[in-house]
């Protein structure tokens, strides 16, 4: 039993301790090239939630691990069997159901730990917080913690050589042999701007890519999504430490 994780501890345990942050996984159901599975995002987060969690807590920060949100926003690929979208409205009603659960527990923080691109939450929490003004709401994308280009030549955002790496780490069992993947090659759009970061449009899934990857998977180990699990494990439980000692009157300092 981990006592950071709510799914596996028990009632006697858990109204012994008090708990200074809530961790909510939320990743997405969809395809992940020819050779990851389709909760490829739900394994990678919910992992990578409680490696951290369990950092945090060795550390002296009580963190609550709560079960991971499988569905996400897949409204790109809704053409694509066995892909299930959650619109962001129906997201916005589930936190805020959850966020009146972990206040009435007595936990004051929450932290969501994303890890699908197509979920956004900094909207929702502005809302939220509107809401919930006891409680102190964040949001972090673990994928974007780490700087990719230290470990991984081939880079991408979906199915690539990073993810592929972190499931033959985490879930090789579920991982076909790299020669069956696609080659995660990826159209962009037809013009400049649209494809540069200051502005967006929803890219069509089925139209971008072939086999639903965007990046090459080909030169993925195990061995580095070891090391990239380490080192996002480990920053992220950082994260937690911080939020657990912040003052939920005042976060900025003095």
């Amino acid at each position: 039993m981990k006592p950071y994780i709510l799914s596996h501890t028990n009632y006697k345990a858990l109204r012994k301790e008090k708990f200074q942050v809530a961790l909510l996984p939320w990743g997405a159901t969809e395809a992940h090239n020819f050779h990851l599975p389709y909760g490829t995002d739900n394994f990678e987060t919910a992992a990578i939630a409680a490696k951290s969690a369990g950092l945090a807590w060795e550390n002296g920060t009580r963190c609550l691990v709560l079960p991971h949100i499988p569905f996400g926003v897949n409204t790109g690929q809704h053409d694509i069997p066995g892909t299930i979208n959650l619109y962001p409205s129906t997201q916005s009603i589930i936190l805020h159901d959850i966020l009146e659960s972990v206040l009435n527990s007595g936990i004051h923080k929450i932290l969501i730990l994303n890890g699908h691109g197509g979920n956004d939450f900094k909207q929702m929490l502005r809302e939220a917080g509107r809401g919930f003004p006891e409680m102190f709401l964040a949001t972090a994308n673990w994928f974007q913690s780490v700087d990719k280009t230290i470990l991984f030549k081939n880079q991408g955002d979906h199915a690539d050589e990073m993810e592929t790496s972190l499931m033959l780490h985490l879930e090789p069992s579920l991982v076909l042999p790299l020669d069956q993947a696609g080659p995660g090659n990826s159209r962009t759009f037809d013009s400049q701007a649209l494809n540069e970061s200051w502005a967006w449009s929803e890219r069509q899934w089925s139209k971008v890519t072939d086999d639903t990857g965007i990046g090459n998977p080909k030169e993925a180990t195990a061995e580095k999504g070891e090391a990239y699990f380490k080192a996002v494990c480990s920053k992220v439980a950082q994260l937690i430490i911080e939020i657990g000692k912040l003052e939920n009157d005042n976060p900025y300092g003095k």
